[in-house]
């Protein structure tokens, strides 16, 4: 038998010998692992978000065909019962605008519905541009498809030029690709403050 004959039938014998030697020291030296971890949710808590499905965290992100982008958030939203609406609780949104504005938007609640296009925020609504518009009303209907807004009911509000009132409010452009505007309806009422606009 020659020399490599050998070296081959001694490999043969002691690679397996190290392989299996390498495996018992992988489960000899592994950490052992807590299999008493606890759940973060009760029970009931399950319970609740098998029956009504809900999500944690929910965030729906878009795209305008301008390019704009719209981004609405949720510490939670809920299927609800079997005869119910979707609903979503702490809810945030943002519209980014082509010009490179903002809108912010807040409220206790809302539903956002992509099959339909649209979202709505309710309860406290807070809305801010970002040129220093501040407006708060109780119900806000918007656009998935476009940044464009409304509100049903009155809003109260606060600018560069002073506090104002509106029975209505919409945001949108005018012209297919032109600038978004809001537009104050309804007895509007303006209690203009001359040192705010100066600053």
């Amino acid at each position: 038998m020659d020399r490599h004959s050998r070296w081959v039938q001694f490999l043969k014998v002691v690679l397996p010998l190290a392989a299996i030697l390498l495996l018992s020291t992988v489960f000899l030296l592994s950490r052992s692992v807590d299999t008493n971890v606890s759940v973060p949710f009760s029970g009931q808590e399950i319970d609740e978000r098998l029956t009504e499905q809900i999500i944690t965290r929910p965030d729906y992100k878009g795209v305008t065909r301008k390019g704009e982008e719209i981004r609405v958030e949720a510490r939670r939203a809920s299927q609800g019962s079997a005869d119910g609406s979707p609903t979503a609780a702490e809810v945030q949104g943002r519209f980014g605008l082509s010009s490179g504005g903002e809108i912010t938007l807040e409220s206790n609640t809302g539903m956002v519905r992509p099959d339909k296009g649209t979202a709505t925020f309710a309860g406290n609504v807070v809305i801010t541009t970002a040129d220093g518009i501040q407006v708060t009303t109780d119900l806000l209907n918007t656009s998935l498809d476009e940044i464009r807004g409304d509100t049903p009911g009155q809003i109260d509000g606060t600018g560069p030029i002073g506090d104002f009132t509106a029975g209505r409010m919409t945001f949108g452009t005018e012209k297919k690709d032109g600038p978004v505007h809001i537009l104050f309806t309804d007895g509007v009422k303006l209690i203009y403050e001359p040192q705010k606009a100066e600053r």
